[in-house]
């Protein structure tokens, strides 16, 4: 409902009043949801995240590191196809409203932090090292290019993108060293 406001009378103009009344719940019961409207487009973000360490961690050991970010990468993304004008709707919210940018910073924030938990699981390093840092930046990478791609034709394939983009990084995982270890023990 929020997002169908923020679509028609632009994010800045609706107020968490209208999204609230909009859900027929009140200003309040909405921030018990939400901490800031500008989480509204972003909804349960934070079980998305859970379910996406659920994932890598369900992934079997010797999944090559590259494919199983590949993978993840994919699944985060994937959503029922009766969905899909909706999901364009929210991500051409995310994209180009300059509030819910600068707010994504944070979200993006938290899906680097899985990733690079995994990075480091799967290495032996730490989420903060320099490499797997730099793998959850260029996953990132590879998915915003992908919605870029999406958002600007509707012909585009999600998934394709998203697929062919982890392929573009996945030579450089898989070749990868630093503390004179290989990034990914699985060729």
């Amino acid at each position: 409902m929020g997002l169908e406001l923020f679509a028609r009378q632009g994010f800045d103009a609706t107020g968490v009043e209208e999204v609230a009344a909009a859900a027929g719940i009140s200003r309040r019961t909405l921030f018990r949801y939400f901490a800031s409207k500008s989480d509204v487009p972003w909804g349960d973000f934070d079980t998305e995240l859970d379910r996406m360490r659920g994932f890598l961690a369900a992934l079997p050991p010797s999944t090559p590191l590259a494919e199983g970010l590949c993978l993840a990468l994919v699944d985060f993304n994937t959503f029922p196809p009766q969905e899909a004008p909706w999901h364009r709707q929210r991500m051409a919210l995310l994209f180009g409203v300059p509030a819910l940018q600068a707010h994504s910073t944070l979200k993006y924030a938290g899906w680097r932090a899985v990733v690079a938990q995994h990075v480091a699981e799967r290495t032996g390093g730490a989420p903060g090292d320099h490499g797997p840092r730099t793998v959850a930046w260029l996953l990132l990478g590879v998915a915003l290019a992908a919605y870029e791609q999406w958002l600007a034709d509707d012909d585009a394939d999600l998934l394709q993108l998203l697929s062919d983009g982890g392929t573009l990084i996945s030579a450089g995982i898989t070749q990868a060293r630093w503390v004179g270890s290989p990034l990914d023990e699985h060729p």
